[in-house]
């Protein structure tokens, strides 16, 4: 039994730093547990055979990534040697898959959700939606949260695939839920700051933002954090449903797309307006900024004082975190919209021309 108990301890140790879904944990806060190298270097690189804009699961040593080749993939962590693919419907956008008791659960561009045995890559179940899913599932007490355009949130069984609930909102349902005390808070392209009961699907917060917002909310101390595409970032505090601040670029106004990272009292987003703003996560403030040549739709991950984050404009930076200095760069040579996810020590990142890429030491 001490042997049991001792193999399971170092088991439960040696993938505790999990990256199980989109931004790493049910908050969305995009802040990593396994400590990165300082010195990063490229270690392999996996041709996917199209565009990755999906952000990539990794759980047990194993990295999970969708295409719009319409696969699912799964490499080892290890190797980037191909484990298994398993085809969608139709071409995987935005949705980054999720892992949990040994299923992975991903969406794809014609609106069906599929659940697949993480070992062997056979598929377990599906479920069509009435319209394409780019938002990321979120798995909590072995429910399935997910959104479609098609305007709702939907709760599934992870076991079986069967509808829980679903609540119908005023427009296509594209950030990935952030979950909080029992709530699904969902940033709305209906302009609502929604959280929905995952007991039973009730709406227990509604907080009018008055902004279309494609990137999907961080949360922190009841209070959370995302940009719109009315060209700023807001706050809100989730107990009194005020907001607290706002955020716009005072001298580009552009559309935030990233979904940002709380680490240390920073939001750390990223801009269409070609920047990496960190700012007071109290205030609103501007800290500092780091300029690249194009968009930053990556969503910014956080390590040990370091931001690793990807531009449209082919460079994937690692930046200060007290200063926004950059730190170390890699060209990639095509947009890097997909966010990093880290394990183990290694950071994995797609590209749009289907490179899937794997930095440690």
């Amino acid at each position: 039994m001490r042997v049991l108990i001792l193999l399971f301890t170092l088991f439960s140790l040696a993938f505790a730093d999990d990256w199980p879904q989109f931004r790493g944990n049910p908050s969305l806060t995009g802040v990593a547990t396994a400590p990165v190298p300082k010195s990063l270097k490229l270690l392999w690189t996996f041709e996917a055979g199209d565009s990755i804009e999906s952000s990539a699961a990794i759980v047990d040593g194993v990295v999970y990534v969708g295409s719009q080749s319409a696969d699912l993939i799964a490499v080892s962590l290890a190797t980037g040697k191909l484990l298994w693919k398993y085809k969608v419907m139709d071409g995987i956008g935005e949705s980054s898959p999720a892992v949990h008791a040994g299923t992975v659960v991903v969406g794809d561009l014609s609106g069906v959700v599929h659940a697949v045995n993480a070992i062997d890559g056979k598929g377990l179940w599906t479920f069509t939606a009435g319209g394409e899913v780019k938002a990321s599932p979120v798995i909590v007490d072995d429910k399935v949260i997910v959104g479609s355009y098609d305007g709702n949130l939907y709760c599934l069984s992870l076991a079986t695939g069967k509808l829980v609930w679903g609540f119908k909102t005023n427009g296509p349902v594209h950030a990935t839920a952030s979950v909080a005390a029992g709530l699904a808070y969902i940033s709305g392209c209906d302009g609502v700051l929604r959280g929905i009961r995952i007991a039973d699907g009730k709406e227990m917060v509604s907080i009018t933002t008055g902004s279309y917002t494609g990137a999907s909310p961080a949360i922190a101390n009841s209070q959370a954090y995302f940009g719109t595409f009315d060209n700023n970032v807001l706050a809100f505090s989730l107990k009194t449903k005020k907001p607290l601040w706002r955020y716009e670029n005072p001298q580009r106004q552009f559309p935030f797309y990233s979904s940002a990272a709380l680490d240390n009292g920073k939001v750390i987003v990223g801009g269409r307006d070609k920047v990496v703003h960190c700012l007071n996560g109290q205030t609103g403030k501007s800290i500092w900024e780091f300029a690249t040549k194009s968009r930053v739709e990556s969503s910014p991950a956080v390590v040990e004082g370091r931001v690793y984050v990807g531009s449209n404009d082919g460079h994937f930076y690692v930046l200060d975190e007290s200063t926004g200095a950059k730190l170390w760069d890699f060209e990639a040579g095509a947009p890097l919209s997909a966010s990093p996810a880290i394990s183990q020590s290694r950071i994995v990142i797609g590209s749009q021309d289907g490179k899937l890429y794997c930095f440690g030491e």
